[in-house]
């Protein structure tokens, strides 16, 4: 066994920033102002931490890497941790925009301030956990934990609905994920431990492979979101504060992605092959349906839910099939969502903080007022089209790339979906930003405040950069995708045998 090191560091370094804060006493000015520099330190110094994870990480190198483990249930259930190439990412992503979420939340945020950023700081402690776990017992823990935060983020601080948001949130994934842990069980059962490292060496009968992969999805699907069990999300982004949109948007919804990863392909080949059409028709209907559906939304958050939904749809999409563009697309995509649907979010609280109204028909012309705020939406709204030069460009083109390989079919439906993509988005940014400045309401609204330059400047930079950059997310993830596809081959190569053993 182990001992602890930095993935330990970066996991829990956020619950000594809560301590801090419940060390604070009163409710004062003061004492909540240091609450928020606590958090930002905090939650910099960790993003600090996964910046030297990941500077140590080789990826040449497919396997786990960093890993901690110590005993912890009589030697079954281990604490355990490691990273590899389709990890990391996320534990960047996930620490990157945690002090954004605390900027943003500065002024908008005046009620329980210190129990907001506790609940912040706790939620970052188990996203971090989620991506590092390699003990199916820690992941469905930090997995399931994430849960208790973010409800309580939409329900306390979210908007007039919060309550009925919150609880439809809960309840959808805690149903769903209930049976992953029915799965966690069987499994168990079967290979007498819940060591990740060991399980995906595990071969299991093909037909206990179908029951599992459907529980697993059960949790993933609602967690992603994917048709039809996304519902959740637009209600849940329309009340959650600015903050818990961007993490919902940002990392939460990549968990769903991030598990059919992990565990549904290397560990179910089988049934991963015989669901697939499965999962590429659920991928077509989340891309051009809630395509539609976004195109007549009046609420600029709800739009942006919608498309986020559309965009997830891509990643089941690229991950399903099964080849090295897809997967690291559907990476890549996950990646580029994080940052581009969350400075979306963080655009649509800068002008609500202003006019506390997410209505599209309340704005125009905002470019006469506000145009540094017209600059900055502009390079995401391209982003979320997926124009070439931008982040978005580069995932939704690899996953394509990969359905054409399998089937060109839903490669042409999956285009339609960019199409829609583009009317939808220039539709949103061409009623708020162009046009005259006509309502009396907007003739004082002031464009940029420092604060905010200093959130949405690196997200522009960052959208930029990978669109014309994107070596640095696909070579560390590289190595792990090969190793994950060859892996998913040799499954396959394995029960061939297996049946000629059985017929001789």
């Amino acid at each position: 066994m182990f001992g602890f090191g930095i993935l330990t560091g970066v996991i829990f370094l956020p619950l000594v920033g809560v301590l801090f804060i419940l060390l604070l006493r009163g409710a004062d000015a003061a004492t909540l102002n240091n609450a928020r520099w606590v958090a930002l330190i905090t939650t910099t110094v960790t993003f600090i931490l996964a910046l030297w994870a990941w500077a140590g990480f080789d990826p040449a190198n497919a396997g786990f890497q960093l890993v901690e483990a110590r005993s912890w249930f009589s030697n079954k259930i281990i604490y355990k941790l490691g990273i590899d190439g389709m990890s990391i990412p996320f534990v960047v992503l996930t620490t990157f925009l945690m002090p954004f979420c605390i900027i943003a939340s500065w002024r908008p945020i005046r009620v329980r301030v210190k129990e907001y950023l506790i609940a912040f700081l706790v939620l970052e402690t188990l996203m971090v956990g989620v991506f590092c776990a390699l003990d199916l017992v820690l992941f469905y823990l930090f997995f399931e934990g994430g849960l208790i935060p973010m409800f309580l983020i939409i329900g306390i601080w979210g908007g007039k609905r919060r309550i009925y948001a919150s609880f439809k949130f809960f309840l959808y994934t805690l149903l769903g994920s209930l049976l992953m842990l029915v799965a966690i069980m069987a499994m168990y059962w079967v290979a007498g431990t819940t060591d990740i490292e060991v399980l995906l060496k595990t071969h299991f009968d093909p037909g206990m492979q179908k029951w599992l992969f459907l529980a697993f999805l059960a949790s993933f699907a609602v967690k992603l979101p994917m048709w039809p069990v996304h519902t959740w999300l637009p209600d849940a982004h329309v009340e959650a504060p600015t903050a818990g949109s961007v993490i919902l948007a940002g990392v939460l919804l990549k968990m769903g992605g991030y598990g059919f990863i992990r565990f549904s392909l290397p560990m179910f080949p089988e049934a991963s092959a015989y669901f697939a059409p499965l999962i590429y028709a659920l991928s077509i209907i989340a891309i051009i349906y809630t395509a539609l559906v976004a195109l007549v939304q009046e609420d600029m958050k709800k739009l942006i839910a919608y498309s986020s939904v559309a965009h997830m749809g891509f990643v089941t999409m690229g991950i399903f099939t099964m080849t090295p563009q897809g997967v690291q697309g559907a990476i890549f995509q996950m990646v580029s969502h994080g940052l581009v649907s969350a400075a979306l979010f963080l655009c649509v609280g800068v002008v609500y903080d202003r006019m506390h109204t997410r209505e599209i028909a309340a704005y125009g012309g905002l470019v006469n007022r506000m145009p540094l705020y017209a600059v900055a939406f502009m390079v995401f709204t391209l982003a979320n089209i997926g124009l070439p030069g931008t982040s978005g460009f580069i995932g939704e083109f690899l996953t394509l790339i990969g359905a054409f390989k399998v089937n060109s079919r839903v490669a042409l439906f999956a285009t339609i979906g960019t199409i829609l993509s583009a009317a939808y988005a220039l539709y949103l940014y061409r009623r708020v930003i162009f046009g005259k400045l006509e309502k009396p309401s907007l003739s004082g609204i002031l464009d940029l405040s420092a604060p905010e330059i200093v959130v949405l400047a690196p997200l522009m930079v960052l959208t930029v950069f990978y669109g014309v950059h994107p070596a640095p997310i696909l070579d560390a993830c590289a190595a792990a995708v090969d190793h994950l596809i060859n892996g998913y081959q040799a499954a396959f190569g394995l029960t061939k045998t297996a049946a000629l053993a059985l017929t001789n």
